[in-house]
């Protein structure tokens, strides 16, 4: 477990974290640092408890938003994966009956050449032409 300072809202805060995971901490402290500072210029001075619980709200709400969002991409996934097997089961189907055309086509071409193939007996009295 590593140990990091981050600074919020002009106070320093002592914060433990896994290994590795020191920059990834300041850098969510900075968010809620800016977000902090952002706050107090639209609105200006309200009380640190007040500013912080707004940018804990804004954040919530990002949250929020984000997780709408994930639920609203995975029910597309389902979706496309769901469009996907189905036009994959009618391309099989389609395939199948292009494959038993060309066989019966070849079937019919056999039986022709066999007959065009085939020599008449002499003197029958056929005439071509």
């Amino acid at each position: 477990m590593s140990q990091v300072n981050v600074s919020i809202n002009g106070r320093q805060f002592r914060m433990a974290c896994e290994d590795g995971q020191e920059d990834h901490l300041q850098s969510l402290a900075k968010d809620i640092d800016d977000r902090i500072n952002g706050l107090r210029g639209q609105f200006g001075e309200i009380g640190d408890s007040r500013l912080t619980v707004m940018a804990a709200i804004t954040v919530a709400d990002e949250l929020s938003e984000a997780r709408q969002t994930i639920r609203r991409l995975q029910n597309d996934i389902t979706a496309l994966q769901e469009a996907r097997e189905t036009a994959s089961g009618r391309a099989e189907a389609a395939e199948a009956a292009v494959a038993r055309t060309l066989e019966e086509a070849a079937a019919r071409i056999e039986v022709l050449a066999k007959r065009l193939n085939q020599v008449p007996p002499a003197g029958d009295g056929l005439a071509l032409g």
